[in-house]
Formats: C-alpha cells, sequence, structure tokens
C-alpha cells in the first residue's frame, strides 16, 4: 500500500503529467472534506462523466453545464455546490432513522427470498454457489422495493433483470473507458446532446458502445419506475398502496414532499430521475460488494461466522422476532461491520481538484525532496488530490501496528486515543469509507441495515467456507473474481451447506 510505504501525503504525476497529491493524513482530510471544502470540488471530468450516467443527481450536483448520451440524462443547465444542498436538503428526511425502522420488514421479506432460492440449491447437500451473483441481485431488490417502491427480481433462480446487469456492468464498462473520460468536458460543450449522441455512436469503440447501452437500459428503467409512481400519486392514496412498497419507499416520500415543497426548494423531475438512478447504483454495486467482502472474511474466519450466528440466535431466543434496535444493537455483528469497512472500503479511493490556490496543513510534518521539513504546503489551483479512504482507514499511526489486521474485537472496547483525537473527518465511525463533510454519502444507514439484515438471516440458515482462492480487483468497486481463472467474469464461489433449525 503506497501510504504504508511512502506516507500519508505522496506526489506523484497523474494523466499527461498533471500534478497529483494522494492524501490519507487526517488533518489534511478534514481541511479537504471539511474545512475548505468549497475549494476542493470534484474534478470536472467526474462531475460530467456522472452526469451523463446518472442525471443531474447528487453525483454531480456541482460543476458546469453538460448534456447527456441518453435523452433522458441530458441536463443541459448550470449547478452549483448552493444546487447539491437544496437536493441533499431534499433527501435527507427519507434516510432518517425512524424511516429505516420501516424498511427492516421489506428487507427481512427479500433475504427470506434470498434464503429459499439458496435453500433449493443445497437442500441436497453442500454446493459451491457464486455469492456475488446472488448479492448483487438481493442488493438491487433491497433498494428497488424499500427506494423505489418497484420490484426489480423475485430472487428466482434464472430470473435475472437486464437492469440488474446494467448496473452490475457500469462501474468496469466506466474503468475500460477511463482515459476518454479526461475529455469529457471539453466534448459536453460540442453541438448539442443529440448531435453528440449520433457522434458516440458511430465511434467503432465497443468498450463505449457496451457503456451507451448501459445508460440507456437505466435510463429507460427509471424514467419507466417514475412515471409509474407518479401517476399512483396523482390518482390518490389507493393507487399508492397497491405499489409495491405501499407508498413508504424512498421515491413515493421525496415524491410528496417535493409536491409539497416550496417553490425554490422544488426539484424538476429530470433530477428526481436521477435520483432514483443514483441512489439504485450507490446502494446495489457498494453493498453487493461489503456483503461479499464480509461473507468471504466469515468463511476464512470460522470461529467469527460461528460467534455471529450464536449472536443472532441468542438474540431471537431472548426476544423474538428482531426489531430496527435490537439489530443495530447487536454488538459482534456492528464490529464485523465496521472493522470489515475499516480494512475493506468498498470504494478506495476518490478525487478532488483545488479551485485556487490553498495551503493544506499535516498532522504529521513530512520531508520535502530537499530534506525540509514541511508541516503544511501551498497546493496551487488545478492540482488535483486523490483521497485515499484506503490509506486513512489502514494509517498505522491512527490504527495502531494491527491496522492491516482484520480485528472485529477492536470495536468491542474503547477505541485508541491515536483514532478519537485524530479527527478523521469521515461521516462514519473515525472511517473515511462513507466519506464526510456535506458530500458524505447519504446513505450509509441504509447501506448498514442491509449489511445488518443480510448476513445475521443467512448465516442462521447456512455455513459458508472457502472453495477458491479469490482476487480483488478494482474497476471502481472493489470485486471479487477467482484468481487463475479463464473466465474473467466476477464472482464469489463459496462452498455453502444448509444448517439445521439446532444450527447444526
Amino acid at each position: 500500500m503506497m501510504a504504508d510505504r511512502y506516507g500519508a501525503i505522496v506526489k506523484i504525476r497523474g494523466m499527461f503529467g498533471a500534478r497529483r497529491l494522494i492524501v490519507s493524513d487526517p488533518k489534511a482530510l478534514h481541511h479537504i472534506v471539511i474545512k475548505d471544502s468549497s475549494t476542493w470540488e470534484e474534478p470536472d471530468e467526474y462531475l460530467e462523466t456522472n452526469r451523463l450516467v446518472f442525471g443531474n443527481g447528487l453525483l454531480s450536483a456541482i460543476g458546469t453545464n453538460s448534456g447527456g448520451l441518453t435523452p433522458g440524462i441530458c441536463c443541459a443547465h448550470h449547478s452549483s455546490g448552493d444546487h447539491h444542498r437544496k437536493q441533499r436538503k431534499m433527501l435527507n428526511p427519507v434516510f432518517s432513522i425512524n424511516h429505516m425502522r420501516y424498511m427492516v420488514p421489506i428487507f427481512k421479506e427479500i433475504v427470506a427470498n434470498l434464503r429459499d432460492a439458496i435453500e433449493v440449491q443445497v437442500k441436497d447437500g453442500p454446493r459451491e454457489i457464486d455469492m456475488l451473483e446472488w448479492f448483487t441481485r438481493t442488493a438491487l431488490e433491497l433498494v428497488g422495493q424499500s427506494g423505489l417502491g418497484y420490484s426489480f427480481d423475485s430472487l428466482k433462480e434464472g430470473s435475472v433483470n437486464s437492469y440488474s446487469n446494467a448496473v452490475k456492468d457500469l462501474m468496469p464498462s466506466l474503468f475500460k473507458v477511463i482515459v476518454a473520460r479526461q475529455f469529457v468536458p471539453f466534448v459536453v460543450k460540442i453541438g448539442t446532446p443529440k448531435f453528440r449522441k449520433f457522434i458516440a455512436r458511430i465511434i467503432p469503440w465497443k468498450a463505449l458502445q457496451e457503456l451507451i447501452d448501459i445508460v440507456e437500459v437505466m435510463d429507460k428503467t427509471s424514467n419507466e419506475v417514475f412515471d409509474a409512481k407518479k401517476k399512483a400519486l396523482t390518482e390518490g392514496d389507493e393507487a399508492v398502496l397497491q405499489q409495491v412498497g405501499r407508498g413508504k419507499d424512498i421515491m413515493s416520500i421525496l415524491l410528496k414532499a417535493n409536491m409539497n415543497a416550496a417553490e425554490e426548494d422544488r426539484l424538476p423531475d429530470n433530477e428526481l430521475i436521477a435520483q432514483m438512478t443514483t441512489l439504485v447504483f450507490a446502494a446495489m454495486d457498494t453493498t453487493s460488494g461489503a456483503l461479499s467482502r464480509t461473507l468471504l472474511l466469515l468463511a476464512n474466519h470460522p470461529e467469527a461466522q460461528e460467534r455471529l450466528r450464536e449472536e443472532y440466535k441468542q438474540a431471537k431466543a431472548e426476544k423474538g422476532e428482531l426489531d430496527y434496535d435490537d439489530i443495530v444493537g447487536l454488538p459482534y455483528l456492528d464490529a464485523v461491520c465496521r472493522e470489515t469497512l475499516r480494512l475493506h472500503p468498498p470504494a478506495t479511493i476518490i478525487g478532488r481538484v483545488a479551485r485556487k490556490d490553498i495551503v493544506l496543513p499535516f498532522s504529521t510534518p513530512i520531508k520535502g525532496v530537499d530534506g525540509t521539513e514541511l508541516h503544511e504546503t501551498l497546493i496551487p489551483k488545478n492540482t488535483e488530490v486523490t483521497i485515499s479512504i484506503l490509506g486513512a482507514n489502514r494509517n498505522r499511526e491512527v490504527w495502531g501496528e494491527d491496522a492491516l489486521e482484520w480485528k472485529p474485537d477492536r470495536w468491542l472496547k474503547p477505541l485508541p486515543s491515536s483514532v478519537t483525537e485524530a479527527q478523521i473527518p469521515g461521516v462514519y465511525s473515525h472511517l473515511m469509507t462513507f466519506l464526510g463533510g456535506g458530500r458524505a454519502c447519504i446513505g450509509f444507514k441504509f447501506s448498514q441495515l442491509e449489511m445488518k439484515i443480510v448476513l445475521p438471516l443467512m448465516l442462521e440458515s447456512f455455513r459458508f467456507t472457502p472453495s477458491q482462492e479469490i482476487i480483488w480487483t478494482l474497476p471502481g468497486i472493489s470485486t471479487p473474481g477467482v484468481r487463475g481463472s479463464i473466465n474473467a467474469k466476477y464472482q464469489l464461489p463459496l462452498n455453502v451447506e444448509l444448517i439445521g433449525a439446532g444450527g447444526t
């Protein structure tokens, strides 16, 4: 790991020789993410690519004008930091703890369907199953029903939804065109969206055509779901109650709030559709990756798997059916989730660029190229910075000499002062996994709840053991595959064994 070898501030040359810093120093991160966040913005290519793919949602609500690859994702108007705050103001209530409580029975029902599907495959004995595929489908259905009030996947074998495939393939597809993404801020200024799409469609580049196909599937589905929800709201409460989610899903609540909002706070339809696409992508890919990573760790640490299974079993014996507070209050389950997200964050880096000259201070002095000790440095305008989420979460000076080890028990006792006093700007547990400040992941509680319901319910019914050597690659999001496999697809094969009612 670069931070472990070179320190918490590393200077490199990026694409086309651009100046770039890789940062994992806590104080520097605090200034970038919170104190001087208005100066440190996402790079233009990131914003414009997100606008092309998702529309004018949270991932792109700052920056410059653009158009889209598809007709439904053409948002040709100016956005700003104020606009991003306006969107978050509208969205924050639907990610509150009160709303999370409502989602528990929905999540449990979906996971019960997942268990039934897996049980059919292992009822006659242990079998190797690709858990990444099942977790990806489950994550889509979780966000579909609770987020959009829409069912994408019945979780029956062989019933994979085209939208599921599109979202799953999006990050690898974007990774294939990463060089071209550097030119997006310039390309979006050429002609009309219709003209740009025409040109894009005749370029003989397979990776680009695959990306456009993916965006079109996502855009078409999002518009269909949005139109159905808006129609139900217009027809009245009875129509809403007949939909999946019965009007209590995130998008139904958001649509109602938007209709009742003051004129200056109201979001246009194209932005609401963009929020849907963003929500599904953010909740599906990262959650399925986090679930896969956690399950693999538990397969490789059978004592931890059994401890987690026993904790859940005992809690159910004492309290019966567990509600939101019971589930989030399970200490070892919480520790396993926190430690996995610390050591293996689904997204390991994120970019920022200085919009003006600014001084960046450090927690720990560093040595310059001439040997001078530096407590801060002047960052010239347009310098690109890579926030190393992985480096911050594994910083030995903060987390100790065992920072690279998976130890859930570290969360079952008070954290050392090196952690609590480091002022790490993360929104979650002194970690940068979900970032921090005004652009922190708005749905981190949603993601946590998904993990805390899926994992114990699966462990209650099945025992998981390793079957093949797994490697993790970074097509934007950490994704598992089989080492040496001639099949290049992403997968997580594990041996799955059905457990009897007594846990044996």
